[in-house]
């Protein structure tokens, strides 16, 4: 919000230099965010006295002039506006000064006449909206001032808080200031003069939905002439961030900016009359309705926007923005105020299904105090009175007279010492909230309500009885909606009284020396992959229902140690933004998979990623959510070379990154399972994965090569894709496991290749199971490095060659100890239907 130090003048005395006010207000917790210098564009640019205004000899529409400047020196200046004359004061440029959008004015020569500056209309100075003529400065003006010393300003650029509605004000600031300075607060003059004439016989107003507009306050101005507002007023504007309209929308402006109440004026001769009466009816729309709005856009309105509307249709959308048919124009001689108060939440929602954002809907959406609806609508009749002149009806159409009272929140004077670590006696409490209009009072004896204090807790405030602890009741008034609960008078205490009046001191529990990063082991998995030249890639949770219906997967694989299993329906959200974001993924394939997709497309074919992410579900009312480790590879893993061909990515490259994260993390090697259920994968390429580690499921999930059907579907032009996904038990929140590891035997090793015949139905992992079951402690390691199929072996069966290497750690290994191995692996065999290859 842009402050005017001059505008916040007139509602308090500010003492402090620039600087002081914009820390005090920081530390307040309303951030100044900049100073600007107002008027700082404004360079050499003085206030001369026009002595005389004759025609141009040469052109009909210039005018030759002479202006006193200061002192004895006269300036010829030749002008081409018609509103000037002799005696005037009026803003002069001279020559080498520099205006607004860094314009700089010379000595020039005009049809035969030379030009020593330039007289400067209000548009030219960004003073005020008046383009057509000079600015006119008050006859007082000193002559050869600075026009900076006349209308310069600062402007503080505060930005202020989301929970704190009130301040989004230059009166909620003032009263911010106050609470610094100590100074009192002024209101501003907010009864109108009115006439003998009842508002109720010109004007009726029906709320058909009171939930959704509380209160609705209606005020009559006619006899008004539309014109510009006062300079003084435009300038306020300008400096303030708005554009001057004229001098009756003008009014809406301001008051919004002072008090912090959106006012709303419509032309009364444009809405229907009932009954002798303008009517006006706050209602929601019927579907199929239409409203040209102020920006001169026709929108197609929804049964939940809320309405101000006659008779004959919708004149604005409640809240956000009036309609161009009662729109106040220049022939305007009636007016109506609205002044109302709308459902932060209904508004808010309005506001972005249409795509309608204004500094209005930003107050209603944080909640404006009841009484503003009356203050507001006062103020705007007579401001409109004062610059517009017209007459204003007596009284005012109210919806809802009676206002709330003040909120009453017990609190314990003790407790916010022992929250704050501070030292302040209730009376030094009291007299902190009084500085921001809290005022307090002991709990009445005998009064159950008054003992009893609301605190916080999730997920929502809990109430406490307050004991034997003092109780003081803050009596907090309507317009601090912000402090509801002993926390929230906690806070002003601590905000008012200065975070820097606050001890420093240490916890009376000791922290621990270290603590141990509950990341670690997801830090280890990332540090794993990227080494193994896959990117990290951070995708959007809500995708869309498309992608979470085609990528979710039908085989369910155990849990890990600790882990939470993949179940549920998926999750829809309720208003989303879009529909490619309106569900949460259940798993972290389909993700990837468009990364994959949107590279291919855009010629880079070559994709090694990886993500560490969240998949969703809902089970009954359970709202479940799990970590899992996606990977997808594409593409060339090797670029052709003088020495090797290019080689793509296939189903081993996928499992040796799974094996380097179980040997990086200190698990068991992993076992893997053929998988032929899968729609998402190309059967025969694809498995579950299993590792152990201490004899518990460590890692678990499933890996293959997208399903051609899908690739096809997604787009990856051709593209093989191998994709996994993985729960790691800790990778939610944990550590990895401490890897104990021995020094390497120092006894030689003997080797032995061995083929072994099986059915091509038998896997590769049973074969090698039986081995190692086989083989017993000497056998330190088990390696397929050849499949063969053809003569002599017959069309159903395959050849797997084996390097076995065996090793004892205290002792060499006898020839006799290796073939005894040997031979039992051979009877081992013959229990997966596998014969010894000779």
């Amino acid at each position: 919000m842009r402050v005017p130090l001059s505008w916040l003048g007139d509602y308090v005395d500010v003492d402090l230099t620039v600087e002081q006010l914009a820390e005090r207000l920081t530390l307040l917790g309303m951030e100044v965010k900049g100073i600007e210098r107002w008027g700082a564009d404004w360079q050499n640019v003085v206030v001369g006295e026009l002595l005389s205004v004759e025609k141009h000899p040469r052109a009909d529409r210039l005018s030759l002039t002479r202006v006193r400047v200061g002192g004895d020196e006269v300036l010829d200046i030749v002008c081409g506006a018609t509103n000037i004359a002799a005696g005037q004061r009026v803003p002069v440029a001279l020559p080498g000064a520099i205006l607004p959008g860094a314009r700089r004015i010379e000595r020039t020569e005009k049809m035969g006449v030379t030009s020593n500056g330039m007289l400067c209309s209000g548009e030219e100075l960004n003073l005020t909206g008046d383009a057509d003529g000079i600015l006119i400065l008050p006859p007082d003006s000193p002559i050869g001032a600075a026009l900076t010393d006349l209308y310069g300003d600062v402007v503080l650029d505060v930005d202020v808080k989301p929970n704190r509605g009130d301040a989004l004000s230059l009166v909620g600031l003032a009263r911010e200031v106050s609470a610094i300075t100590g100074a009192p607060l002024r209101w501003p003059e907010v009864d109108p003069v009115e006439d003998d004439r009842d508002v109720s016989a010109l004007l009726a107003v029906e709320v058909r939905d009171a939930a959704w507009c509380p209160r609705f306050v209606g005020r009559w101005v006619d006899g008004v002439t539309v014109g510009p507002s006062p300079d003084r007023v435009q300038m306020r504007l300008r400096a303030a961030g708005q554009r001057p309209i004229s001098n009756v929308v003008d009014v809406s402006n301001y008051v919004m900016l002072e008090l912090g109440k959106p006012i709303h004026a419509y032309d009364a001769d444009h809405v229907a009359e009932r009954d002798g009466r303008r009517q006006l009816v706050v209602r929601r729309a019927v579907a199929g309705e239409r409203l040209e709005t102020i920006d001169h856009q026709t929108r197609e309105l929804d049964v939940e926007t809320l309405l101000i509307a006659d008779d004959r249709g919708p004149l604005g959308i409640a809240g956000i923005m009036g309609g161009a048919a009662s729109e106040v124009g220049p022939a305007t001689n009636r007016v109506i105020v609205e002044s109302a108060i709308f459902d932060p939440i209904a508004i808010r929602r309005t506001g972005q299904r249409y795509a309608l954002r204004s500094e209005a809907s930003l107050r209603f959406e944080k909640g404006i105090e009841a009484r503003l609806a009356r203050i507001g609508g006062d103020r705007s009749a007579r401001l409109i009175a004062d610059w517009a002149g017209g007459s204003v009806a007596r009284g005012r159409v109210d919806s809802a007279v009676a206002e709330p009272e003040p909120t009453r929140v017990p609190f314990r004077p003790a407790r916010v010492n022992r929250l704050l670590g501070a030292s302040f006696s209730t009376t030094d409490q009291q007299a902190l909230l009084a500085r921001v209009g809290v005022t307090s009072e002991p709990a009445r004896s005998g009064n159950a309500a008054d003992r009893i204090v609301t605190v916080a807790g999730p997920p929502k405030p809990l109430t406490v009885e307050a004991g034997d602890d003092e109780v003081v009741v803050a009596v907090v008034p309507t317009w601090r909606r912000d402090i509801a609960i002993e926390a929230d008078v906690t806070e002003e205490i601590a905000r008012i009284g200065g975070y820097d009046a606050i001890p420093a001191i240490l916890p009376h529990t000791p922290m621990p020396a270290w603590r141990p990063s509950p990341l670690a082991l997801r830090d280890r998995v990332r540090e794993v992959l990227a080494g193994a030249g896959l990117t990290e890639t951070v995708s959007q949770a809500l995708v869309s229902a498309r992608q979470a219906e085609t990528f979710a997967w039908t085989v369910e694989t155990p849990p890990v140690a600790g882990g939470t299993p993949a179940v549920g329906r998926s999750i829809h959200v309720t208003n989303p933004l879009s529909a490619d974001h309106s569900v949460l993924r259940p798993a972290l394939v389909g993700s990837l998979v468009e990364i994959v997709s949107t590279n291919v497309r855009r010629g880079r074919a070559d994709v090694a990623i990886f993500e560490i992410g969240k998949g969703y579900g809902r089970d009954g009312d359970a709202t479940l959510e799990w970590w899992r480790l996606g990977l997808a590879l594409a593409g060339a893993l090797e670029e052709p070379s003088w020495n090797r061909p290019r080689r793509v990515a296939d189903l081993d490259d996928a499992k040796g990154v799974i094996e380097l994260i179980c040997r990086s993390l200190g698990f068991d090697p992993p076992a893997w399972t053929a998988l032929t259920t899968e729609p998402l994968l190309h059967p025969g390429r694809a498995a579950t994965v299993t590792a152990m580690n201490d004899r518990v499921r460590a890692l678990g999930g499933v890996v293959g090569e997208l399903h051609p059907a899908i690739a096809d579907e997604v787009d990856v032009r051709g593209a093989r894709v191998i994709v996994a996904e993985l729960e790691i038990a800790g990778i939610a929140a944990g550590r990895p496991a401490d890897v104990h590891v021995s020094a390497p035997s120092r006894q030689p090793v003997a080797e032995r290749d061995i083929a072994i015949v099986v059915p091509e139905t038998v896997e590769a992992a049973s074969v090698a199971e039986a081995i190692r079951a086989a083989a017993g402690p000497g056998l330190a390691s088990v390696r397929l490095f050849d499949i063969y199929r053809g003569t002599p072996l017959g069309g159903d069966e395959k050849s797997l060659a084996w390097r076995l290497v065996f090793q004892a750690a205290d002792r060499t290994l006898t020839e006799a100890e290796i073939e005894a191995a040997i031979g039992a692996i051979t009877a081992a065999v013959a229990g997966v239907q596998g014969r010894l290859r000779t």
